[in-house]
Order: structure tokens, then C-alpha cells, then sequence
């Protein structure tokens, strides 16, 4: 039987702890689909768009040699994308384990034969520290220019 992935992320300002989540995922499926975070939903839910247009994400995972199938990942509702993907295996970050939302889902995956696998979350490396080194950079050089 043919094992599918499914994980999902905004992948804003691509870097190691993306690849290294997405190479093992797919070291552990035959199939592996990746929902990229929408715009709209990024903004909604952490009140701050991404840098890199939702398109853009897509086709930068999309181009990704370990990522079978790139989809919009417009609410966070994992029951609905088992529903719609049918995945076997679900792929996280293991700053989750233990997380109230994420032992539900794993109770409620559990009888679907749907396993939950978290992965060590890469610390030297987020986003969130990238797009902060950023901030902290770009009003110094448009003040230069």
C-alpha cells in the first residue's frame, strides 16, 4: 500500500529547518503532500503577512525534489485535509509534542489509522529570527540610502 504525507507550513523565507522537515517527512511516506500556509490565513492567525507571496512559497516547495504535491492550506483544520488527501502519516515540528491541540489529534487520528510524527525542530534557524534580523537591518540601510 502506498504510504501518503501530508504537513503543512507557511515556508516563509525558506531555510534549512524547512528542508530538513520536508526530507524526512518524505523519507518516511511514498507520497508527500505539503499544504503551504495561504496568505489570508498567515495574516489572520499571526497578525503579520508573509514576506514571500503565497504563489511564490508554492512554487519554491513545489520545486523541491522530496515534495510530491504542494496544496493551499487555507484553515488549520487537519480533520478536513485527511478528509480531502487521505493522508497515513501527518509531519510536525516536535515544538508541538505535548501540545493540548496536537494530543487531540492524535487521539482522534489514532482509530483512523493516521500516525502523527514529530520531527526535531530546528533552533538555530526560524523564520521568526530571520524576519526579526531583518527588521532590525532594513529601516538602517533605507536610512542609509
Amino acid at each position: 500500500m502506498k504510504t501518503i504525507g501530508y504537513t503543512t507550513g507557511v515556508y516563509d523565507l525558506f531555510h534549512v529547518g524547512h528542508l530538513n522537515l520536508l526530507r524526512r517527512a518524505r523519507a518516511e511516506c511514498d507520497h508527500l503532500i505539503v499544504g503551504v500556509t495561504s496568505d489570508a490565513l498567515c495574516l489572520s492567525r499571526k497578525k503579520v503577512a508573509p514576506v514571500i507571496p503565497q504563489d511564490e512559497r508554492m512554487e519554491i516547495v513545489g520545486a523541491l525534489r522530496c515534495v510530491d504535491e504542494v496544496v493551499v492550506q487555507e484553515d488549520m483544520n487537519k480533520y478536513g485535509a485527511w478528509e480531502k488527501y487521505g493522508f497515513h502519516k501527518m509531519f510536525v515540528g516536535d515544538d508541538w509534542k505535548g501540545h493540548p491541540n496536537w494530543v487531540a489529534l492524535e487521539e482522534w487520528f489514532q482509530p483512523h489509522g493516521v500516525e502523527i510524527v514529530y520531527f526535531p525542530y530546528t533552533k538555530h534557524t526560524s523564520s521568526s529570527r530571520l524576519r526579526a534580523v531583518l527588521e532590525e537591518i532594513l529601516p538602517t540601510q533605507q536610512a542609509q540610502g
